[in-house]
């Protein structure tokens, strides 16, 4: 098991370049599942899940081929349809989460998947239901084959039909929009997710010749058609790993850029960490943060505690409320935090009380943070990653804690953050990978 030491309180500066978007890229990969025709995919990252992701669909049968740094092509013109069936590729899936994404693009273009379980972050349940609602209205049948514990789901031909979706699920849209471009008819979701990787997702399709219409709205019209082609498509930066770094320059930066972020795609994401005082300047497509001495949480216009709290785009994502916690043990003032999603996410900040912060767990969903206003700093610790954005939510507090320490289970950082102690490193940060025995 791998582990990362980390000496904090070393300010950091410089530019950093945000990697490929994490979520954005397990939905296009995936739908290289639905062309016989090769699909090239540019600004992927090298993180696990994608890695893990892109090693089964070659079990499966797909051809990927590196072309260069962070670029592939992919092309399932020679599917095992077989190996679809077998013990290994469910096993393989129980253990990624990202397998779900698998399930549309199979069903749509070979009627029938195998579904277990899938791994993932241990942040509470992540239900499956609007995936598999979505397919039974397009006309799929499950049956529990009860002696291997999976679901079969399989459809003769898939049909158009209009749904509204029971929650604005990412992935689940993701699948449903998977399944019904090549379904007979016409497909209207409506309460689909409109984040921009289901945009991005879209967009991709309709190079390949999909009929999409409503892109960016929570309806979406898909007129089915009989085959896609190849085609090419570069991934957006990943929105998370931008907050993550602002988070990062508001508590310890002394003037860092974050090139090339895709603005336009980030919505309400720098305006948050506004919310909780942190200066932000926007140059171009990048984002400067400078040194803050002090930053101040803001109140509401009537004078109330500030509450920021998740939503479906174009609220905050969930994947930030971790890091925008850790910001606010340094702020002037106090903020309520809801996480509404996942009722395990916010069990991290013991950690960080023990850090020496000033944080109130009010239930599964809810913690207040009351600010040090940066004359308290935080202790180092020893500390393991719970999931991904914990993860690099107790990495950015152990570089602005006092003293040494040393965070377990980095493998689940790995999973989304590429290269993370060598790019952080180059700033400044002295973080070193050690193997635990």
């Amino acid at each position: 098991m791998e582990s990362f030491v980390i000496e904090g309180g070393n300010r950091l500066a410089g530019s950093i370049t945000p990697q490929g978007a994490k979520n954005e890229a397990l939905q296009v990969i995936s739908a290289t599942l639905l062309t016989p025709e090769e699909v090239i995919i540019r600004n992927i990252p090298n993180i696990l899940d994608v890695n893990n992701l892109m090693k089964l669909l070659q079990d499966i049968g797909v051809k990927v081929k590196r072309l260069g740094d962070n670029a592939y092509s992919f092309q399932a013109n020679e599917v095992n349809l077989d190996f679809l069936e077998s013990e290994e590729f469910v096993n393989k899936c129980a253990s990624l989460r990202g397998s779900v994404l698998l399930y549309g693009p199979l069903l749509g273009r070979f009627g029938k998947a195998t579904i277990t379980k899938p791994g993932g972050d241990k942040i509470g349940r992540r239900r499956l239901d609007t995936h598999f609602l979505g397919f039974k209205n397009l006309g799929a049948k499950f049956v529990h084959v009860e002696d291997r514990n999976v679901y079969e789901i399989k459809a003769d031909k898939l049909k158009g039909t209009y749904m509204l979706l029971d929650e604005a699920s990412v992935t689940g849209t993701a699948n449903i929009i998977m399944a019904a471009v090549l379904a007979e008819g016409t497909t209207t979701i409506y309460n689909a997710a409109c984040e921009p990787y289901i945009q991005q997702l879209c967009h991709l399709l309709k190079a390949m010749g999909a009929k999409i219409q409503g892109i960016g709205s929570n309806m979406l019209t898909i007129e089915g058609v009989k085959s896609l082609k190849g085609a090419e498509h570069k991934i957006l930066p990943d929105m998370i790993e931008v907050g993550s770094f602002i988070g990062l320059a508001a508590m310890i930066g002394d003037g860092i850029r974050i090139k090339d972020v895709a603005i336009k795609h980030l919505g309400i994401i720098p305006d948050t960490f506004r919310r909780l005082g942190v200066s932000i300047i926007e140059e171009g497509d990048d984002l400067i943060v400078p040194r803050q001495e002090h930053y101040a949480i803001e109140s509401f216009i009537d004078g109330t505690i500030m509450t920021i709290s998740d939503a479906p785009w174009p609220g905050v994502t969930p994947d930030l409320i971790s890091v925008l916690l850790v910001v606010a043990t340094q702020a002037r003032g106090s903020v309520l935090f809801h996480q509404k999603m996942f009722e395990s996410r916010l069990f991290f900040v013991d950690k960080l009380i023990d850090m020496g912060a000033q944080i109130i767990l009010c239930d599964p969903h809810r913690a207040v943070v009351v600010g040090h206003d940066n004359n308290v700093q935080l202790r180092g610790g020893r500390m393991s990653s719970p999931d991904i954005r914990a993860g690099i939510a107790l990495l950015i507090a152990a570089l602005s804690a006092k003293g040494t320490s040393r965070i377990d289970n980095i493998v689940q950082i790995d999973r989304g953050y590429e290269n993370i102690e060598a790019r952080l490193n180059a700033l400044g940060a002295n973080i070193q990978r050690v193997e635990i025995c």
